[in-house]
């Protein structure tokens, strides 16, 4: 069976609106001329990337009616990823381009919802059918199964967007690669790909303590030092991962540890999320997950972005290119960042807050289990820190 490389006029015709007018002729875009950065760039689906947006949308349901019957409530547990995937890719935008994927693929900008199925399902499956099969292996050594297993999967799902001419990677991005490849992927997906799973990962076994309304047990002591340490991993790691994104500049020298990452600012990103997060569950241990993360989220919300726009208003924090191309010209009020920094700023803080709160509760499992093994049930268990 022959492919074909083009769409025919028909096909393309069906799945764009003759009705749909350019962007520079909507109203909206004329009075803001910024936001034409939303459709600035080329959304003509080929076949082939027709094909395969079908095949993901299909697919997703089909593996979902497959994973519903190794355990329950399997749309809700859907949801999270997804909105864990969803938070991850719109707070990374400007790093990578998703294009050519027809004007019906795309929520924001150049982030896609079919991707999102398809990076959701990739990770929901694996988590899934690891905790089912392998339920008797400890916490850890579950986790670090998924992301062996899924960063086999993403270099396949990531060389075919590559070579469908879907994903091209922002210039600030390609000026860190190496430069060997893994099937026609850039070898730090070794890299990326344990990150990027590892927060989304984090962020469903944390919500999907929530779903499933695990008990709660609270301990008589905070091991603040391990503690500290997931803090650090969290924190440096994402910062390691977006710092093609963002330039930290005018700093003392000896301050840098990885091209511009200073641990003079990754240190204070961490000391306000690790008390903060200390803080509120001395403060606070009678409320559940639900609202102490709110608390979490509104508390750093408040300290960092006043910090960060401080930064950014006299120099020592500098977006780069891609990342400001993005920018719509909107400013928030009193701290004159773009708004897209303060929205961001929240977005970064639920996959940073929830990686170290699901690693810290179970540090206290782990700590405090009883010598027998628990089914996988169990050990999922909150401890909630005094």
């Amino acid at each position: 069976m022959q492919i074909l490389l083009n769409p025919s006029p028909s096909l393309t015709a069906w799945f764009s609106p003759p009705f749909a007018p350019p962007c520079s002729d909507l109203a909206i875009f004329q009075k803001y001329p910024h936001l034409l950065n939303s459709c600035a760039f080329d959304k003509t689906a080929t076949g082939p990337i027709i094909a395969f947006e079908i095949f993901i949308i299909l697919g997703t349901i089909v593996a979902l009616l497959i994973l519903r019957r190794f355990i329950d409530k399997i749309w809700q547990r859907y949801a999270i990823i997804a909105a864990g995937v969803f938070i991850f890719e719109l707070f990374t935008a400007p790093m990578w381009n998703n294009h050519n994927m027809g004007p019906w693929a795309y929520i924001y900008q150049d982030v896609s919802w079919i991707l999102t199925l398809g990076w959701s399902t990739l990770v929901l499956g694996t988590v899934v059918l690891v905790d089912y099969f392998l339920a008797q292996l400890r916490v850890w050594q579950r986790f670090a199964l998924y992301l062996v297993i899924l960063t086999v999967l993403v270099i396949i799902f990531e060389g075919i967007v590559v070579n469908l001419g879907i994903r091209t990677y922002a210039p600030e991005v390609e000026a860190v690669f190496w430069g060997p490849k893994i099937f026609g992927v850039n070898i730090e997906v070794l890299y990326y790909v344990p990150v990027f799973m590892g927060l989304v990962i984090s962020f469903y076994k944390y919500w999907s303590l929530v779903l499933d309304d695990e008990l709660v047990a609270p301990v008589k002591k905070r091991h603040w030092l391990g503690s500290l340490v997931i803090s650090v991993v969290g924190v440096f790691l994402f910062e390691l991962m977006i710092e093609p994104m963002v330039i930290n500049t005018n700093l003392p020298a000896w301050s840098y540890i990885y091209h511009d990452v200073s641990f003079l600012m990754t240190g204070l990103w961490v000391l306000i999320i690790w008390l903060t997060l200390y803080a509120v569950d001395r403060l606070l241990i009678q409320f559940n997950l639900v609202v102490r993360f709110l608390v979490y989220l509104g508390v750093i919300g408040l300290i960092v972005l006043p910090i960060e726009a401080w930064f950014i208003n006299h120099g020592y924090r500098l977006y780069g290119p891609s990342a400001t191309a993005n920018f719509t010209g909107f400013n928030m009020m009193f701290t004159d960042v773009p708004i897209e920094v303060a929205f961001a700023v929240p977005l970064y803080l639920a996959l940073v807050i929830t990686f170290i709160r699901f690693w810290e509760i179970n540090l206290e499992n782990e700590l405090s289990a009883a010598p027998q093994r628990q089914p996988v049930r169990d050990q999922a268990r909150v401890s909630v820190h005094q």
